[in-house]
């Protein structure tokens, strides 16, 4: 994906073309929030991109040895430490066919979990639930980034033939309105890149001297032949 591809998506606000006419593409009715052509163009290849990736076995042991359980719907690794660990995974809208699941963007490095913790620990979601709702650039790029979840998910559910109607509408750590998981939210704005999730970007900023996708901490090693046998 070119960097002005990514550009055009995090900056394109506008509602209209030039000669005035619509060129909106989704809408979210629940936050009233409509995205661009950009924004769901740039949504479409994040999802292209990660799923073209693959998952193999290496990747399942080393998720599974992050959540200590099998990784259940996970489809394709959504962020990655520069070592090749993953660091949140892309997760089916409808797990084993008939679990609901809306937390399609998951966060699973031990190390960005337990920096996150810390920060949810020390009341740092009070501050951001002010900013989302009383600061109006913040307000607008939270509702913005809801929509853009809810645009990921839909796109993945019609590649996969999932149902999602019993999560429609419903994002992840307390968008639009709110701010009550963080885990979720640095979780959106690994998979999405920065640009997309405002309070995730923050927070991964506030963390960086403990994580950070650029330089790893894994505490977790998986020898590739771990990775073989898992169904």
């Amino acid at each position: 994906m070119s960097e002005n591809k990514r550009e055009e998506a995090v900056d394109s606000h506008a509602t209209k073309d030039a000669a005035g006419v619509d060129v909106l593409a989704r809408s979210d009715s629940k936050a009233g929030i409509t995205l661009s052509d950009a924004d769901v163009d740039y949504v479409g290849e994040v999802l292209e991109q990660k799923l073209a990736e693959g998952l193999s076995d290496h990747d399942i042991a080393v998720v599974q040895r992050q959540l200590g359980r099998f990784p259940r719907g996970m489809v394709a690794v959504g962020a990655r430490c520069v070592c090749g660990n993953p660091l949140a995974v892309i997760t089916r809208p409808l797990v084993e066919g008939r679990i609901p699941f809306p937390t399609t963007c998951y966060l699973t490095s031990l190390e960005a979990v337990k920096a996150v913790s810390r920060l949810e620990a020390a009341g740092a979601m009070v501050e951001y639930t002010r900013q989302v709702q009383e600061d109006e650039a913040m307000h607008a790029a939270y509702e913005r980034s809801h929509a853009m979840y809810l645009e990921f998910r839909r796109q993945l559910a019609d590649r996969l033939g999932d149902e999602e109607t019993h999560i429609l509408g419903v994002s992840a750590g307390g968008m639009p309105v709110r701010v009550k998981c963080l885990h979720a939210l640095v979780g959106h704005a690994l998979v999405m890149g920065k640009g997309v999730n405002p309070v995730g970007d923050e927070v991964l900023q506030a963390i960086s001297s403990e994580f950070s996708p650029s330089v790893c901490r894994c505490s977790i090693t998986v020898n590739e032949s771990e990775g073989s046998g898992n169904e």
